[in-house]
């Protein structure tokens, strides 16, 4: 049984920079606390905890002061860094660049919908860290979608600003694009549908590019597996498109829950996953595979 890794699953540029920018606060012995989860992954969270990263809520963020806090790469609404100052907190700011370009995009956006009567749209993910940001650039006052059902909630006689939380599937975005387009032809306004509708190309192309190219690594492999956090909202997202491709394709956190009846009468195991997943967790697992497959073949599990 073969076992191939696909070369482009692993950390995005973002979070492979947040974690290097954590690591090296934390080599150089200072203490160092993270608001929130570093990346939607357990293992690798737990791997920086133990080199002493200390990751704290909102509620605990709010009752610190006189400390270095890290902001993790999805971003944080204005309001964070006001506390930041209030309580003399020192921010390690990790941020990832292209979440920052979008929020301040959007907050351009928020000035000019205000001064004109328009709509700024956020397609994302409700709860997300990375658009509790977003949001907090419009006051909390963009109208968040997340499907087809929340496009009720725009006023299509008015001008929409669109735009998508960074790691969104860019088919869907499309596709809702689509929908507002065409609902705006259908509703009275004072302008054409064409420039009643702003859409801005926001999800990130580390992200969309992996879409096509999982959907090739899929179909050309027996089995799959897709090793992401139960919590990373690009994990489901991407796991969705393997089982597209291909109905044997199984999401795991870790090692310990590969079942050998998986790979029984496999020929080729693909291995990939989320932009959260750490590139040796998929190491790991793709070895376990590889033992899974000498015990199969020797009838000794």
């Amino acid at each position: 049984m073969k076992v191939k890794i696909d070369t482009g699953s692993g950390f995005c540029f973002g979070v492979e920079n947040a974690v290097g920018i954590a690591e090296k606060a934390l080599d150089a012995g200072e203490k160092v606390y993270c608001l929130g989860s570093i990346v939607h992954n357990d293992a690798e969270v737990e791997r920086l905890k133990r080199k002493g990263l200390i990751t704290i809520d909102r509620d605990q963020f709010m009752k610190i002061s006189d400390c270095k806090v890290l902001f993790r790469a999805h971003g944080e609404p204005p309001s964070t860094y006001e506390i930041a100052d209030q309580n003399n907190i020192t921010i390690i700011e990790a941020t990832c660049p292209i979440v920052k370009r979008l929020q301040a995009r959007i907050r351009r956006a928020w000035n000019e919908a205000s001064e004109n009567d328009g709509q700024v749209v956020i397609f994302g993910k409700e709860g997300h860290a990375e658009v509790i940001g977003l949001l907090g650039h419009t006051g909390n006052g963009a109208i968040l979608i997340k499907n087809e059902k929340d496009l009720d909630k725009i006023d299509y006689s008015r001008k929409v600003f669109l735009f998508s939380q960074t790691t969104m599937s860019i088919e869907e975005y499309r596709r809702l694009a689509a929908i507002i387009k065409q609902r705006m032809a259908e509703t009275a306004g004072t302008t054409d549908p064409d420039e009643r509708l702003i859409v801005n190309s926001t999800i990130c192309g580390q992200v969309s590019n992996r879409e096509p190219r999982l959907r090739s690594f899929c179909a050309s492999h027996d089995v799959i597996i897709f090793v992401s956090g139960r919590e990373s909202s690009n994990g489901k997202m991407l796991f969705n498109v393997c089982r597209e491709k291909n109905p044997d394709a199984y999401m795991i956190s870790s090692p310990d829950e590969l079942d050998a009846v998986w790979f029984s009468g496999k020929e080729t195991v693909g291995v990939c996953g989320a932009t959260s997943t750490p590139k040796w967790l998929i190491e790991m697992v793709a070895a376990r595979i590889e033992k899974i497959g000498e015990q199969l073949e020797t009838g000794v599990l």
